[in-house]
């Protein structure tokens, strides 16, 4: 099956970019070290997870690779999904 279609079940990560040119807020979301998909790609998910939490828990979350006409790869992870908090910072 294409990536671009499969969901994956995947450990992700609360973190501070270095630059937040372009994006809404401080504090994003990224995979985790190790996982399927590399940590350069951000993942669109609840906001929830960036205000509620710590910088650096890291959640179990189910995503897909997808992009937006002309804006680049992102994970995607629907919003009312549940989340598993896999280690609290």
């Amino acid at each position: 099956m294409d990536k671009k279609f499969a969901y994956h079940t995947i450990i992700v990560e609360s973190f501070s970019p270095h630059s937040t040119a372009g994006r809404h807020g401080e504090v994003h979301i990224r995979p985790a070290e190790g996982q399927f998909y590399p940590q350069h790609l951000f993942v669109e998910c609840s906001r929830r997870l960036v205000t509620d939490f710590p910088v650096g828990t890291k959640f179990r979350m189910k995503v897909k690779l997808t992009d937006k006409l002309g804006g680049g790869e992102f994970l995607y992870s629907y919003h009312g999904w549940p989340v598993e908090v896999v280690e609290r910072a």
